[in-house]
């Protein structure tokens, strides 16, 4: 039998150094041993070799270090969670927000492909009680007279919805992330004081509306409603129906819905951006209504309704229930993008699995958007420009 080198021989002393830069093998003395041994083993032949010749040993060399390339990309979902996300532009930044149902949150970013690196600041909590104490929906944000306004849809905590009603806060600080909210109440069409979610604000022709949907009293249908502004927590005038389900893309459900209203403008017209079906199917897509800019849009006869629908679901690139967006410029005021929100397989239903996306969209020559077919998720996608 073999007799094996006895710990610390000259072999291993000579050529053991690499085992003390390999501290897992430390762990594991026969490993160890093994592993001296091969490494001495190489190291004599290598010597051996090696005696008789008088080269000059090799300059060193230091590694090159790659910096690491700046990503020009980015890839949807945003978030994992965000229904009904909403992104207003002010002073070069974006302020995002979306449903939470307890809460209402800022996400403050210069940059939207960032999002999903940007901490959220709680700005409202909601009553422990009362009839805006919880179901806290599709909340926007706008700087209106000099002064922040978030609207939101909420009701009672619980799960009777059927007193959702519209509310609005006042925060007079220069940045919305900071200050006081105050709350300003409630907004609502008197005596037509029924359901209504999704409010929005249209500015036209100098005068200011509120756009949202509603109940007619009636039957549970939702309708997209309009009503002029005499300031920005109150309506006065009658409210005017522009627009409910009509078409069997709008009709999945029950119940039956058109709701999220967005305002999109463009050259000399405004669109109307509408979400149709129930959200809790994979059908809920995105409508259209358009008007010239200096129509009446309390007139009926001012907006033009597109029978069919103008961004749906793709099962292909894992985008279903494609519906309630809203609308943002590049950085560099070049480019439109829609951000809106998708589950990400079928049947997920009308809950926090719905999440952002966004991408970029062109307009088509008579003017209309072309929001085109929603784009794959993990697909890199080129920032927005200016970012």
């Amino acid at each position: 039998m073999m007799e094996t080198a006895a710990p610390g021989t000259v072999l291993e002393r000579l050529f053991c150094f690499q085992c003390r830069h390999q501290p897992s093998l430390s762990r594991y003395p026969i490993m160890r041993r093994a592993s001296c041994l091969a490494y001495g083993l190489l190291g004599w032949l290598l010597v051996a070799g090696t005696a008789c010749q008088k080269s000059k040993p090799a300059p060193f060399v230091p590694p090159v270090v790659t910096p690491p390339a700046t990503s020009t990309t980015f890839v949807n979902p945003l978030l994992a969670s965000g229904p009904d996300p909403w992104v207003y532009q002010k002073d070069g930044f974006y302020y995002y927000m979306h449903t939470l149902n307890d809460r209402l949150a800022i996400w403050k970013t210069a940059a939207m492909s960032s999002l999903g690196s940007t901490v959220s600041k709680t700005v409202w909590s909601p009553p422990g009680s009362g009839n805006a104490s919880g179901n806290l929906w599709a909340p926007e944000l706008y700087f209106l007279d000099g002064k922040w306004y978030i609207y939101y849809s909420a009701g009672p905590a619980g799960t009777d919805l059927g007193r959702q009603r519209t509310w609005v806060l006042e925060n007079s600080a220069a940045d919305p992330t900071t200050g006081t909210w105050v709350d300003k109440g409630r907004i609502f069409s008197s005596p037509e004081d029924f359901w209504a979610i999704d409010g929005t604000v249209l500015e036209q022709n100098g005068k200011r509306y509120f756009i949202w949907s509603g109940h007619n009293g009636i039957d549970a249908i939702q309708r997209i409603y309009i009503s002029q502004m005499s300031n920005p927590w109150t309506l006065v005038g009658p409210r005017v129906e522009l627009s409910h389900p009509e078409y069997a893309w709008e009709n999945v459900g029950p119940p039956y819905v058109n709701e999220g209203p967005e305002i999109l403008k463009h050259g000399n017209k405004t669109f109307l951006v509408y979400s149709a079906s129930f959200c809790g199917t994979d059908q809920y897509t995105l409508g259209l209504l358009t008007a010239d800019a200096t129509a009446d849009p309390m007139l009926l006869a001012s907006w033009k309704k597109s029978d069919k629908p103008i961004f749906s679901q793709n099962p292909g690139n894992r985008a279903y229930a494609t519906g309630h967006n809203s609308f943002f410029k590049s950085k560099d005021g070049q480019e439109d993008w829609i951000i809106y929100h998708a589950n990400s397989n079928p049947n997920e239903g009308c809950v926090e699995k719905r999440n952002p996306r966004m991408q970029k969209f062109t307009w088509n020559t008579d003017g209309t958007p072309n929001f085109g077919i929603p784009v794959a998720i993990s697909t890199p996608l080129a920032k927005p420009s200016g970012e």
